[in-house]
């Protein structure tokens, strides 16, 4: 006997197609698989460019903070170097957004964006991050990675005279951007999840629904972490054994890890509305104080060299090689250096938020895992759940993006073990951000067409 339905619940209509069904018809269409087959031809060349696009800012970056110095006879770069390299950064910067077709790309203040970029606006894209990124910018290369992504996948729709549809340019730009992005993050995963999330796929309900699925995730995680603790049991998984573990949870890790989500959702709040309001001065008279932008960010890198002693690369940069750095051994970092690092490249990173072109991802987990080292001395904590909870709730308080931030930083860490304080961080800061009150203007997002 069937059961009773109730009120709530709505009547189901003999004449309407199944939610199987309908995505049956769409995936039998030959318009679709035809897509699916162009997506995946795209992904060739995309691929190729996003490679060899990196490889030139990296090898730049080197160039202009390793090279340079040495072959003028110094070991680090002085503290005056951001000075001239950030002049440049800003001077291009500011006449790529003045004059080129797509003001050189979004905003990074306004977060990171897909859709699909018209290909007159990439060469202006591809020279604000080229000057801005390895000149000592504060910020990563996502941002125009998923620009070369969709531009590229329309240029090559174009080429190919494919029948140009809503739905077809956008899945096209979606497979270009996640192409793209996968070459910086390393792993196809985070950019399917990051593109489903930054494109707004099911929209605000998206979170509504993932927020407590994450949360009870997390926390179910930990019950089930302390029952085979106890007992002694096992209920078998899937779970790879590492030939160096991390170090198990415990409860002042869960405390800590709620604590510092609401903690740099409060921090970064501060950091988000100055690269508001910069971004809005900024686009008032873009040449001229996207220069001081870039100055400013000097400035601040130039200051954490004089107080610590240290490379003002350090302070500058996005801060992607220097996380390497620090995982490998966080102790080389004292304690004046590392609150130094956190307020001038705190600083520096709001300003180029709102003056400058590239992604907030980097810089993010960077500030994240210093923060993370400088807590981690609490009694009760360690380096690597700080760390994870620091990374987790920077990121989550900056993209806004939860579950991009739990993929992303777990397989930067390499392991799940640390994934139950990574989800209550993530989930902390993000419900802590999302209830603050935003302030300042907004930042304006450049037209991707010009």
């Amino acid at each position: 006997m069937a059961e009773p339905r109730t009120p709530s619940e709505p009547a189901p209509t003999s004449g309407q197609p199944l939610e199987a069904d309908v995505l049956r018809q769409i995936l039998r269409s030959p318009g679709y698989l035809k897509t699916l087959v162009l997506c995946a031809l795209i992904g060739i060349p995309v691929s190729l460019t996003a490679f060899w696009f990196l490889v030139g800012l990296h090898e730049l970056e080197h160039v202009l903070w390793a090279d340079l110095p040495s072959a003028l006879g110094l070991t680090d770069p002085p503290w005056w170097w951001p000075f001239p390299l950030l002049l440049v950064a800003g001077t291009v910067v500011g006449l790529v957004a003045t004059h080129l077709p797509g003001a050189g790309g979004d905003v990074p203040g306004a977060g990171l964006h897909t859709g699909v970029t018209a290909p007159a606006a990439l060469p202006g894209i591809l020279l604000a991050a080229a000057a801005g990124l390895p000149f000592g910018a504060v910020l990563g290369p996502e941002a125009p990675l998923i620009a070369l992504g969709g531009g590229l996948a329309l240029l090559f729709r174009d080429l190919s005279r494919a029948p140009a549809t809503p739905r077809g340019l956008a899945l096209l730009g979606a497979a270009g951007s996640a192409a793209a992005i996968a070459a910086i993050f390393g792993n196809p995963l985070i950019a399917a999840v990051l593109l489903i999330e930054v494109a707004g796929v099911g929209g605000p309900q998206l979170f509504v629904v993932m927020l407590p699925a994450l949360l009870s995730s997390g926390v179910g995680s930990l019950v089930f972490t302390g029952l085979g603790r106890w007992t002694g049991l096992d209920t078998g998984d899937l779970s790879l054994k590492l030939y160096a573990p991390l170090p198990r949870l415990d409860a002042p890790d869960v405390f800590y890890a709620v604590v510092i989500g609401a903690a740099f959702a409060v921090a970064v709040y501060p950091a988000s509305a100055v690269a508001r309001v910069v971004a809005g001065w900024v686009a008032g008279r873009p040449l001229v104080r996207t220069v001081l932008c870039a100055l400013g960010a000097a400035a601040c890198a130039a200051l954490y060299a004089l107080v610590t002693g240290r490379s003002p690369a350090e302070a500058a940069l996005s801060g992607q090689a220097a996380l390497a750095s620090l995982a490998a051994d966080p102790y080389v970092w004292g304690v004046g250096a590392l609150l130094a690092l956190l307020l001038f490249k705190g600083a520096a990173y709001a300003l180029c938020l709102g003056g400058l072109r590239g992604g907030p991802v980097f810089p993010a987990l960077f500030l994240g895992a210093a923060a993370g080292v400088l807590l981690a001395p609490l009694p009760g904590l360690g380096i690597a759940p700080a760390m994870a909870a620091g990374m987790a709730a920077a990121t989550a308080a900056v993209l806004r993006l939860p579950v991009s931030s739990v993929v992303l930083v777990v397989l930067l860490l390499g392991s799940p073990a640390m994934m139950p304080v990574v989800i209550l961080a993530v989930v902390v800061a993000f419900v802590v951000t999302e209830l603050l009150p935003v302030g300042g203007a907004a930042p304006a997002s450049a037209p991707a067409g010009g």
